[in-house]
């Protein structure tokens, strides 16, 4: 059985402590890894590496960027940057075949402040991001599709849901695209085990250290293809590491 996760560390060489130790207690077979915010030659993978994991990633200076991790093994890059857009010059996405699995990891725009241009710009790499996975439905091969979406889907997904109504993780026009993913056949591996739990992936930092446990969302997602909803097994949310010192604003999902 393999074991995937999802992890914004909100800064891969800032965040490298926490990050190792996470990998070294959870032996995750894939882990894929957003908002980077680093260039390509200053990702950390010698000390990735160390604790066992082989990479392929697509850094940007300062802002972004995704990567996939292995145990083990090197993936192998199938595609960088997701299609629709060639003058698209932000790292979001990244896409490699690990032992026959295409495994697709994805930072989709937070869209703030909304409306306006970035939000125009996050509902356009959604739109590209449906078209390209009803294309990688098509192909038939298993599939994931994990990350950070930047979408809040339904109510359960949020402590207070109220509280986000101005903003564009939980605008109606990102709620409903990411509905249409699910209605092409895309599964929400945390829903199908845990249907009405509420379960958080992202906090908002407090004042003095700790995190605000009222701002709890689920935004963070692993979709996967039908053949693999078939043999999923568990799915959750790491918390603990929400704890650690000098931690990213969101917990792993596996």
């Amino acid at each position: 059985m393999v074991r995937i996760a999802t992890f914004n560390v909100n800064g891969v060489n800032s965040r490298l402590p926490v990050l190792l130790k996470w990998l070294a207690a959870t032996n995750y077979d894939i882990v894929c890894l957003q908002e980077l915010k680093t260039s390509d030659e200053k990702f950390p993978i010698e000390a990735i590496r160390e604790v066992g994991y082989g990479a392929i990633w697509h850094g940007q200076k300062s802002y972004n960027g995704v990567a996939i991790l292995t145990r083990g093994m090197d993936p192998v890059e199938r595609r960088r940057g997701l299609p629709g857009d060639p003058d698209d010059t932000h790292s979001r996405y990244i896409e490699a075949d690990v032992d026959g699995l295409v495994v697709g990891c994805l930072y989709l725009p937070n869209g703030n402040p909304a409306p306006g241009p970035k939000f125009d710009y996050k509902l356009a790499w959604f739109a590209r991001l449906i078209s390209y996975g009803r294309q990688l439905l098509e192909a038939g091969a298993p599939t994931v599709l994990c990350g950070d979406y930047n979408v809040v889907p339904t109510p359960i997904d949020a402590v207070a849901p109220r509280r986000w109504l101005g903003d564009a993780v939980y605008f109606p026009e990102s709620r409903q695209a990411y509905a249409e993913m699910l209605d092409d056949g895309w599964a929400d591996a945390v829903r199908r085990i845990h249907p009405e739990k509420g379960l958080y992936t992202y906090w908002n930092h407090s004042y003095g250290g700790g995190y605000d446990r009222s701002s709890g969302l689920r935004m963070d997602h692993l979709l996967i293809s039908p053949s693999m909803a078939a043999q999923l097994r568990d799915a959750g949310v790491d918390i603990e590491t929400r704890a650690l010192e000098k931690p990213s604003d969101h917990a792993p999902r596996g």
